[in-house]
């Protein structure tokens, strides 16, 4: 599935255009005598989970983007081989074809499909499209219906799910709007205005010379601007947000301006085994058979549901193989604009280390759900799993791509020939080829702590890190602060972040802090200096067990009583001991990435106003999780020596589900086993296209020329994983539930009637 974010971190929503490098946390702990030293940010994982379809043409890169074949020899085909610039070419589009609605790519529709669409067919686009949290979705009816993905709205039917219900498994549907559940935590933004701010905050960002110093002015500038724009139409009272988001790293800023709808209400989601019907194992494979969608509705102040213009119809015919078709939606991150060197750094050294934490954890959380089934709040952990798996096969498939010789092959070239365009004007060339080097000296200086960053990919994590531990930090900050005379106001603070750790069931938080301290054996080995005081001579699972049993943050009342009453002795605190074992190398490795942080983040933003220079707007900037148009057509694809067909049926569900009789991931509802005669199993269920999508487009949605919906986007192909950092269509899919397919499922399996008719006629019942 194409899900919004990693599970363990919120999509960026524009800010720094380096922030998905560095992941900060709240661990500033200040130093004191004897105590951990200085904490304050770790590395992480970009914010993205997991990357889609991608596509990119075997053609010199020197040529013109306006004019590309989608006819190219496939990468999968070719022969490893090494990076020589002689044998492999880069892509006119291997940066990717997410289009920004700033710089509509007009001529290049024209151009390669005949087809120009003018000023107010991009308004209607964009004007129709929104981003909810951690994902992507659409208005689909002038009475404020929302279309999204199942999976984007898992944490919404956990929500609304009352005594007694099970809507995760069960699924929901409002049998008339008065029926429909009120959500919480929920925004929809639908992007109203886009205001150039490149020369205000480039001004300002060249005239500081330190690189940690343009950092905070970029972002505090950034935050200025969006409030000042924000503050002239109307501001929060008027239902206005502003976000400055950074493109090509920083060579455009743009203001977006949105419409933000905070009311909304659940109208209908299939059961899981349909919004997820094969689980992990059909996970980013093709051919599909899911029904990965859900429908929301957004309500005014008054109460009564929006009325609005700005909607997409339904088509009645779909998509046919060979159609172009537009996927509208927000992209969160890719990394088409690192250099070789990241790369390699990742290859090498990140990428393991991420993985080697999602096996571990999801180790750990199975282990516990096993058995606990019926237990309350069960589902949150069930659907934390699911996060977890889903990013664990997107990383593997990523890690393959940076593996394989023939991508590295290709980005090399690319960035050789960009070198080449550089090189060829003396003042570029002084001004911005010197960056390579520095950029690789700052990837090789992170390599020296290669077991830390094994040790340390993600700490701190609320949803993945022991809550002892999240309480300790919590409480440590506290002390510090006592001691070194902070304010009442930041020392209540330390005591809200304590309470606001999660109370998780002491057997799954024994099992987290035994898969941290069986990171750091992993890494460091038995005899470190910092193991040696947190394990004493017992494995990682008695050590982890007895501080569950012995440690006052073990319990949130405990904790909050023991810290404001001054009976909390550090010295004698095992939590305590815990932390101090752990920073003895988390300090060191942290300085490190927080000293190369803004230096990385200075150099990618001057490689990406380098870029700006030679190409413009003729390629795509990297994604940020803002408003992108990504155009493609609906094709299969060869796969596994036949060939995978351009759309599936439900003909393909029912043959899943009884080829596999044992299985519970292929399972169908009671309500799916016997379906009605009107039931058409011949009704197209999902299909593929060609066009660029990540994660972040989860519930984007897929429309025509005439921006009628035909399907909607939930996944990505196996191929599709190195699309975060190369964009190949070659085999590379979109995967989309098929409009149809949604229409069919309403009427004949749910009886749900009444939203199938405002689909298709925009009339409430």
């Amino acid at each position: 599935m194409v899900t919004g974010s990693i599970p363990f971190a919120s999509p960026t929503r524009g800010g720094s255009p380096r922030s998905h490098r560095i992941w900060p946390l709240a661990l500033l702990l200040a130093a004191c005598a004897g105590g951990p030293p200085v904490a304050t940010s770790v590395p992480g994982p970009p914010t993205d989970v997991d990357p889609p379809p991608a596509g990119g043409e075997a053609v010199n890169l020197a040529g013109d983007p306006s004019s590309v074949s989608e006819d190219a020899p496939s990468p999968a085909a070719a022969p490893a081989i090494s990076p020589s610039f002689d044998t492999v070419r880069a892509g006119v589009f291997d940066n990717g074809k997410m289009w920004t609605f700033d710089a509509p790519p007009t001529e290049y529709l024209e151009t390669n499909y005949g087809f120009s669409p003018d000023d107010d067919w991009y308004a209607r686009a964009r004007l129709g499209a929104l981003r909810i949290p951690n994902c992507s979705a659409s208005l689909v009816s002038p009475n404020g219906l929302v279309m999204t993905n199942h999976h984007c709205a898992r944490d919404f039917v956990t929500q609304v799910s009352e005594e007694g219900e099970n809507l995760l498994d069960d699924g929901f549907f409002a049998a008339s709007p008065e029926e429909e559940r009120a959500v919480t935590d929920f925004e929809a933004d639908q992007l109203i205005e886009i205001v150039d701010v490149s020369v205000e905050i480039r001004a300002a960002v060249d005239a500081v010379d330190d690189a940690e110093a343009r950092s905070e002015v970029r972002d505090s500038l950034s935050d200025a601007v969006a409030d000042r724009i924000a503050d002239e139409r109307g501001g929060e009272e008027a239902g206005i947000a502003v976000e400055v988001v950074s493109l090509y790293n920083g060579g455009l800023y743009s203001a977006y301006v949105f419409r933000r709808y905070s009311q909304a209400r659940l109208v209908m989601a299939p059961e899981l085994q349909l919004g997820y019907f094969g689980g992990d194992p059909d996970n980013f494979t093709y051919p599909r058979y899911s029904l990965d969608f859900a429908f929301f509705r957004l309500y005014g102040d008054d109460g009564q549901p929006i009325s609005t213009d700005d909607h997409f119809r339904w088509s009645a015919s779909g998509a046919a193989a060979d159609d172009l078709v537009f996927i509208i939606g927000n992209p969160g991150s890719t990394s088409r604009l690192q250099t070789i060197a990241e790369l390699e750094y990742r290859r090498d050294v990140e990428m393991p280390a991420l993985l080697a934490f999602l096996d571990s954890r999801i180790e750990a959380i199975q282990g516990y759900v096993e058995g606990h089934e019926d237990e309350p709040g069960i589902d949150a952990v069930r659907n934390s799993v699911f996060g977890l798996l889903n990013s664990q096969k997107a990383f593997r498939g990523m890690l393959e791509g940076l593996r394989d010789p023939y991508v590295m092959a290709r980005r090399s070239a690319a960035e050789h020939s960009f070198r080449q365009s550089l090189g060829s004007d003396s003042v570029l060339a002084a001004a911005y080829l010197p960056l390579f080097a520095q950029m690789a000296e700052l990837q090789a200086q992170k390599a020296t702590m290669a077991a830390e960053t094994g040790a340390f990919a993600v700490f701190g994590s609320p949803d993945y890190e022991a809550s002892t531990i999240l309480r300790a930090l919590a409480a440590f900050q506290y002390l510090v602060g006592r001691q070194s005379g902070a304010t009442e106001e930041e020392l209540d603070g330390y005591v809200e972040q304590l309470r606001e750790v999660p109370n998780r069931p002491a057997k799954l938080d024994e099992a987290l802090l035994r898969a941290r301290y069986d990171d750091l054996v992993e890494a460091f080995g038995q005899n470190d200096a910092g193991v040696q005081m947190i394990l004493q001579g017992r494995s990682p699972g008695e050590a982890a067990a007895t501080v569950l049993l012995t440690s006052a943050m073990a319990d949130s009342a405990a904790a909050e009583e023991a810290l404001l009453a001054g009976t909390l002795n550090p010295a004698m605190e095992p939590a305590f001991t815990a932390l101090q074992g752990m920073f003895a190398r988390f300090g060191p490795f942290q300085g490190l990435m927080f000293s190369v942080a803004p230096e990385e983040e200075e150099i990618a933003a001057r490689l990406g106003r380098a870029r700006f220079e030679v190409d413009g707007t003729r390629v795509p900037p990297d994604a940020t999780f803002s408003l992108r148009l990504a155009d493609g057509v609906v094709s299969g694809y060869p796969y596994n020596g036949t060939l995978a067909p351009a759309h599936t049926t439900f003909y393909g569900l029912y043959d899943r589900h009884h080829s596999n009789p044992d299985a519970d991931e292929w399972a169908l509802p009671e309500r799916w086993r016997n379906p009605s005669g009107d039931f058409d199993l011949s009704t197209p269920l999902n299909f593929v296209s060609t066009a660029d999508i990540i994660g972040g487009n989860s519930g984007s949605p897929v429309v025509n020329r005439d921006l009628e919906i035909v399907g909607l986007v939930f996944d990505g192909n196996i191929q599709s994983l190195p699309g975060d950092y190369i964009y190949m269509p070659e085999l590379n899919r979109s995967v989309a539930v098929d409009a149809r397919g949604i229409l069919e499922a309403l009427r004949d399996i749910y009886d749900a009637e009444w939203i199938a008719d405002e689909l298709t006629t925009g009339r409430l019942p």
